[in-house]
């Protein structure tokens, strides 16, 4: 899977985890910073991760902050996000799985590393399950094409 990551100087260092980790499972990683821990503004990362989720370059994407919400406020003004703050690897799953979400939001201050491993996989190998929750999607997605430029 091609997956697009960033993060913020909060969560640059978990960033540089959770690359090697995508990496070692054998996925594609583009790395969008930032690229170390001088102060940075986390809306640049999210719009840049965001918008390659939403052309279709990358499959999936995951944005790391020092909450993961404000990355998740920032991902989700792009049109065909569905960005998700989680803050446990069931939250990461049921993303997937009844929102079809396709970034993961993290927070680098109130998780562990084992944690954000097990986040970080559920949320890659959970697949969605469609059905009701397709139809809800759907009006999401609808909604937010028909009010995108209003």
């Amino acid at each position: 899977m091609k997956i697009a990551i960033g993060s913020d100087h909060r969560g640059y260092h978990i960033k540089q985890r959770i690359v090697l980790t995508l990496q070692q499972l054998g996925h594609e990683v583009c790395d969008l910073g930032t690229q170390g821990t001088t102060s940075v503004d986390y809306p640049d990362f999210a719009f840049q991760v965001a918008t390659m989720v939403a052309s279709g370059q990358v499959e999936r994407g995951v944005l790391i902050c020092g909450t993961g919400i404000g990355m998740s406020i920032a991902a989700n003004k792009v049109q065909g996000v569905r960005a998700a703050p989680c803050q446990d690897t069931i939250s990461a799953e049921v993303s997937r799985r009844h929102n079809d979400t396709n970034i993961l939001c993290i927070s680098a201050d109130m998780l562990g590393e084992e944690l954000i491993d097990q986040m970080v996989k559920a949320f890659l190998v959970t697949e969605f399950e469609g059905g009701r929750h397709a139809r809800r999607v759907e009006k999401i997605t609808r909604y937010e094409a028909d009010h995108q430029s209003k």
